[in-house]
């Protein structure tokens, strides 16, 4: 979450930023009424513990000198109960103050471009060369190889769950293994994580409380399905302390991952594109905060180099402020060339939250006897459906057979 001190401090520049998110005034006035009710009442609280500790000196020297304490034993007294008070007001203020700072995204760092949504995103790279046929190009659904089975999928759950069988299948399992196996050789260490998560856990970065309409929760417990590795691998050093000479902590995972996808009614209907279950290879980075700017480029660029391995063809794009995450301070996704559908489409995206998510899930380093809030970073690496949708449409034969990549051809 962002730093109450800071929003206390200096109420302008973080409404400023968060105004670019498109944070609206509403909001922010109840930010800002909030937070200065409640540095108000504290220093009020500050200002009797002070008269407090002087009164409380002069008690023990009038006791010394055998003066009458009676008066000044009333105005403790007095004062003690109006400590007590206003300890209860700033208690309540600082709750309402967290409860509405848990529901308020990152502010974004300041070379961020400005703009309202992905139509002002801004195309940094492209890397590869699109692929060419002498023949029209289908769709990854359209292509008649018997890998994708909708129709089965929806029997077994419902709409937006698939089953995929035969080779798709073997190309699915031996992705995960090739994505894993790549960003270990980039300095990653593997993990396996629980496929749930609790709400402490969900919290941490940021999912709770305001995008629990997306979350599938398990009932009757405190478990949720996670909708990224990102959740699980982040939240493994949640409320402990890191010695500044065990980071950066580099970390990757696969995991299926659960997603409700509200609010995408209408998009991406067929395909493999948006569905309610999905594999992904993760990487997540806690750093100290000189280190992230540089973390965050060796992400980017493994990301990058795991496509152009794949020999598909891609971009990179910086999202503007109105499209990047919650949790984000910066992003650049990777948008893969899917010649089917003619156009990119986002198949990674990396972001810094820098210190927002290690507030929420207490995450520190020491350095000179000091705990430090770490930066936490992640990115995807990648989404292993829409790769293998990629492979498919980029790879595709007139007759729908599919080629597989050279550096596949080992795992499979």
């Amino acid at each position: 979450m962002i730093d109450i001190k800071l929003l206390q401090k200096d109420f302008e520049y973080v409404a400023t930023a968060l105004e670019r998110k498109g944070v609206d005034n509403e909001l922010l006035n109840d930010l800002k009424n909030l937070a200065s009710a409640a540095k108000q009442k504290r220093q009020e609280m500050e200002d009797v513990t002070a008269e407090q500790n002087v009164l409380s000196k002069d008690f023990g020297r009038y006791k010394k000198e055998g003066l009458d304490v009676a008066s000044l034993q009333e105005s403790i007294n007095n004062l003690k109960i109006k400590k007590q008070e206003l300890e209860e007001k700033v208690k309540d203020l600082e709750e309402q103050l967290t409860s509405i700072i848990l529901g308020v995204p990152n502010i974004p760092d300041e070379n961020v471009p400005v703009g309202a949504d992905e139509n002002e995103n801004v195309i940094l790279e492209v890397i590869g060369e699109k692929p060419t046929f002498n023949f029209e190009p289908k769709e990854h659904w359209d292509l008649n190889n018997g890998w994708l089975d909708f129709e089965r999928g929806v029997k077994l759950a419902k709409s937006r769950f698939s089953a995929i069988r035969g080779e798709g299948a073997r190309l699915e399992r031996a992705l995960i293994n090739y994505m894993l196996d790549f960003n270990r050789e980039r300095g990653f260490h593997e993990w396996y994580v629980p496929f749930m998560a609790n709400s402490n856990t969900l919290q941490g970065t940021g999912q709770l409380p305001k995008f629990a309409d997306d979350l599938f929760k398990i009932e009757g417990e405190d478990l949720y399905l996670i909708p990224t590795a990102e959740v699980s691998l982040t939240n493994l050093y949640n409320d402990e302390i890191i010695d500044v000479s065990e980071l950066p902590l580099l970390l990757t995972s696969y995991t299926p991952c659960f997603r409700k996808e509200a609010g995408s009614a209408g998009r991406d209907t067929r395909g493999l594109i948006r569905q309610h279950q999905f594999d992904k290879v993760e990487m997540v980075a806690i750093t100290t905060q000189e280190q992230s700017d540089e973390i965050f480029q060796k992400m980017v660029n493994c990301a990058s180099d795991l496509l152009t391995s794949l020999g598909l063809a891609h971009q990179k794009v910086q999202l503007c402020t109105g499209d990047l995450g919650f949790s984000a301070a910066v992003t650049i996704d990777l948008e893969v060339w899917l010649p089917g559908q003619n156009k990119y489409r986002e198949i990674s995206s990396i972001s810094n939250t820098r210190d927002f998510q290690a507030r929420r899930a207490k995450i520190r380093y020491k350095e000179d006897k000091k705990n430090i809030l770490a930066h936490t970073l992640n990115g995807s690496s990648l989404a292993v459906g829409r790769t293998l949708v990629a492979i498919m449409e980029n790879y595709q034969n007139e007759d729908g057979s599919v080629r597989i990549p050279e550096v596949l051809k080992k795992y499979i």
